[in-house]
């Protein structure tokens, strides 16, 4: 697989996620900027998740269907040519970090991905879903982690 990368102006790779951006600020989704996307790849999927998440791992934003051409998304916009789906709060588009209170330091990972065909993807599909979609389908990755507690 090439390599990508997947930036945001912010916040840097391991750092906390500013609180504009979290469900507790104005919850707006973060400003990012890719590059390295094969010239092969048909679309591109962006998956915000959080791990540390109690219970399973849970969606903060999915978009399939970006153009492949599209090197980011402004700050609080939807990605060029993108399908948002629902989040684990049950809202299609961004959601912001809200983890609960007292719960320590969660990971949010912002994952693009290369593909090779479009993910068949139907309803509310969760993180685990997203994952067996894309196999077989990903041509390259990018991975940005950005942290939060309350």
């Amino acid at each position: 697989m090439s390599a990508m990368e997947l930036t945001s102006s912010a916040f840097a790779d391991h750092t906390v996620i500013p609180r504009r951006h979290s469900g507790e600020g104005e919850n707006v989704s973060p400003p990012l900027a890719w590059s390295g996307v094969p010239a092969e790849a048909t679309e591109l999927v962006l998956l915000c998740e959080d791990p540390d998440a109690p219970g399973a791992t849970f969606v903060h934003w999915l978009v399939t269907g970006i153009d492949p051409g599209v090197t980011g998304v402004a700050e609080d916009q939807k990605p060029p040519g993108g399908l948002p789906w629902p989040n684990g709060f049950g809202r299609v588009g961004w959601s912001g970090p809200m983890p609960p209170p007292g719960h320590g330091p969660h990971r949010y990972f912002f994952r693009l991905y290369a593909l090779s065909e479009p993910l068949p993807l139907h309803g509310h599909p969760g993180a685990d879903d997203v994952h067996r979609a894309l196999e077989g389908r990903e041509l390259a990755s990018a991975t940005l982690v950005g942290t939060y507690q309350r």
